[in-house]
């Protein structure tokens, strides 16, 4: 009889840091994005839709009655110049706090999206750990805007660079300005409709039960 490999446990493992950092965001209050008030910081988020939009019923069911378990868009926000290597304690200012209304400057521009059907959990977290957090919230949860309707986290390109294909969620959520610029898609909105209730049955949002 053989017995397989077995891997010793390993607290700094990565995918076992991950999941500390993601089980802490998880752990944090619901927000209104409707009342969310300033704050500093830098750090992860998750955003959760609860509203009537028929695409996103398998969603909007799992988050209703206070339950907020299946987010439609995992994001982060890292202070200017990490990328780069800068100062790993150089203050980070309202960095989190700046991208959550950018989110809702997106939401309050689409014509078809209220913005009183999402709420957040925000994470403030120290720099090292952002991308591994965001990533593997990404991983467990497998949310609709980051995998399959692209283009809820992109920004203006700015005068003289629309020349790009508009992104997938603007198809279907018309209303930013800067994307009615870009270069038109192929897929209509009833397409990308019909792939996120597949994408929603192959991939059926969890209840948090269990």
């Amino acid at each position: 009889m053989t017995t397989g490999k077995v891997v010793p446990f390993n607290p700094l493992d990565k995918r076992q840091l991950g999941e500390s950092v993601g089980q802490a965001l998880l752990r944090r209050p619901v927000v209104s994005m409707a009342d969310l008030k300033s704050f500093d910081g830098a750090g992860i988020y998750a955003i959760y839709y609860s509203g009537q939009f028929p695409a996103y019923e398998a969603v909007a069911n799992v988050n209703r009655d206070g339950k907020y378990a299946a987010p439609i868009y995992v994001g982060k926000a890292v202070p200017k110049g990490a990328r780069k290597g800068g100062d790993l304690d150089a203050n980070p200012g309202k960095v989190l706090y700046n991208r959550l209304t950018q989110h809702i400057k997106s939401l309050k521009d689409a014509s078809n999206l209220d913005l009183a059907d999402f709420h957040c959990r925000y994470l403030i977290v120290d720099d090292i750990w952002i991308p591994l957090g965001e990533s593997l919230l990404i991983a467990k949860f497998d949310p609709l805007w980051n995998k399959l309707i692209d283009g809820f986290g992109n920004h203006d390109p700015g005068s003289g660079r629309h020349a790009g294909l508009r992104p997938r969620w603007d198809v279907l959520h018309p209303g930013r300005q800067w994307a009615e610029k870009c270069k038109a898609r192929t897929e209509s909105a009833a397409q990308i409709t019909t792939e996120a209730r597949e994408y929603l049955r192959s991939n059926p949002p969890s209840d948090g039960a269990g």
